[in-house]
């Protein structure tokens, strides 16, 4: 029996020599790779979009106001039976009576867009809108992914991930705002990513000292920072579609701070932090949320042109009444405690506890000769994916305290997934008596995913450690990059609303809250 030889090329190395290393098939594959998973990210999201033809779960809410919104300007009351009038085409109930919505409109007028498209009675026009979206989201986590690694493979893992996971597809595939709100979360953090390598290397070159060789007591202002300005339109359109986009913005203002003052102390300024705070800060902080507040208030524009909208006449002062509507907004959201059997309170999150099932039937469809049959659409991520997500998670923050305490070099990439999960996650433990639901985890998916492709990088091995160090790590994420689609395809029916049989919906229940 042979034996392994040390000399024998890995499967990356050999991937390496054919692709990376030249030039001209390098650059194709810089545009092949996510140009392909997008198309395929692009299927799972829009083929078969119009099933089933209903309003599903939330989709009451938003895809009515949709189209409210755009044919009154504002979000009006709707008659009995208008769910199921509405899939038909017929519209007629409606009212001119303002509704009490707690959500700003941004993401409703994107749902409008494909309803004026294909008419209400399409039940593809009033989700394509989030489903490009969806689409979008694995193309720009690509992006941030290579961004952070300077990796098409990294980049390509990361986006691959999200493109196949369960979380991502239903919420592109349902008329719901959490993946439109995701698609500008990361937006924005990848905007901050590129301003980030555009400033720190001005922040940290030898023209930055003003006086020779002497440590500067203060450091330069930047003010010209167009990388921040744009994640403040993006942080702003998040915003625009729910509050909790509010929260990655504000975490986007301390991340400003926080990374300039360390530059700062790179570049040896002498007071580093105060530099940061009360030099930077202030022109940081005008770069970020003047522009956020311009396109929230934006979005509110039918509310402003209209007159039928909720509060818009309480008060003879339009601003007075449109803060009086945001003061009984945050009221509903703080004591909304009502009791549903899909709540599922953040804690709970990390471990995956009570995924939402937004839609149950086709037991009237055949499926494979069987007479018992369920179709189901059901809000849960590759469980692999989540879990070792979870775990990566753990893994960079160790890593980053780490470093940290025993102030040794550590990536600077691994901050950017702990933000993300940071603003996405922990704001949501503040209100534990809240009814909320695992499916909001959709805008902390990417930043799961990133850590999980970060740590698979550190599994696969540096350059210049061992070739039997390197081998053991590759063929490692090999084996966890094959087992995540072999779970993808497992799950896809139970995403897509496919009919089953019965005892194959029962061989996804692995925990009894899942059913």
């Amino acid at each position: 029996m042979g034996t392994w030889s040390d000399d024998r090329p890995t499967a990356w190395e050999r991937i390496r020599d054919a692709w990376i290393l030249d030039p001209v098939r390098l650059r194709l594959l810089s545009w092949l790779a996510p140009t392909l998973i997008t198309l395929l990210a692009g299927a799972l999201r829009i083929v078969g979009l119009q099933h089933p033809h209903m309003i599903v779960f939330d989709e009451t809410y938003y895809v009515k106001d949709a189209w409210s919104l755009w044919v009154q300007g504002y979000e009006g009351t709707w008659g009995n039976g208008a769910n199921d009038m509405f899939p038909k085409g017929d519209t007629s109930a409606l009212q001119d009576a303002a509704a009490f919505v707690v959500h700003p409109p941004l993401g409703k007028w994107l749902i409008a867009l494909g309803i004026a498209a294909f008419g209400p009675g399409s039940s593809f026009g009033w989700r394509i809108s989030g489903a490009i979206l969806g689409t979008l989201t694995v193309l720009v986590v690509y992006l941030l992914a290579k961004a952070l690694s300077r990796s098409i493979a990294v980049a390509s893992l990361a986006a691959l991930f999200l493109a196949i996971d369960g979380l991502g597809i239903v919420l592109s595939r349902i008329g719901l705002l959490d993946g439109i709100l995701t698609f500008f979360i990361v937006l924005g953090i990848l905007f901050l990513v590129y301003d980030r390598r555009q400033s720190m290397a001005r922040l940290e070159s030898p023209a930055f000292h003003a006086r020779g060789d002497e440590p500067p007591l203060w450091g330069r202002v930047l003010c010209s920072r167009p990388w921040v300005l744009a994640a403040g339109v993006a942080l702003g359109a998040a915003t625009s579609v729910k509050w909790s986009g509010g929260y990655v913005l504000a975490a986007a203002g301390i991340y400003l701070v926080v990374t300039d003052a360390l530059a700062r102390r790179r570049a040896g300024v002498a007071l580093w932090p105060t530099d940061a705070a009360v030099r930077q800060g202030p022109v940081s902080f005008l770069l970020l949320v003047p522009v956020a507040a311009a396109v929230y208030l934006a979005s509110w524009t039918g509310w402003f042109v209209t007159k039928g909208g909720y509060d818009r006449t309480v008060t003879d002062n339009v601003l007075t009444s449109w803060f009086r509507y945001h003061s009984d907004i945050l009221a509903f959201h703080v004591g909304l405690t009502s009791p549903h059997p899909y709540a599922s309170p953040a804690w709970q999150w990390p471990f995956l506890i009570r995924p939402t099932s937004f839609w149950v039937g086709g037991q009237d469809q055949p499926c494979f000769g069987d007479s018992h049959c369920i179709g189901t659409i059901l809000s849960i991520p590759n469980p692999l994916i989540w879990y070792l997500g979870v775990a990566a998670a753990v893994y960079l923050l160790v890593r980053f305290v780490r470093g940290l305490v025993r102030r040794s070099p550590m990536p600077w990439s691994y901050a950017i997934p702990l933000v993300g999960l940071g603003a996405t996650y922990l704001p949501w433990l503040a209100f534990p008596e809240r009814t909320i639901f695992q499916f909001y985890t959709v805008a902390m998916a990417p930043f799961l995913i990133l850590a999980l492709a970060l740590a698979l990088r550190d599994i696969a091995g540096r350059p210049d450690d061992d070739r039997h160090r390197r081998q053991s790590g590759q063929r490692t994420v090999m084996v966890i990059v094959v087992l995540i689609v072999l779970v993808s395809v497992f799950w896809l029916p139970l995403w897509l609303g496919l009919p089953l049989p019965y005892w194959y919906w029962q061989a996804h229940n692995w925990m009894i809250t899942w059913i």
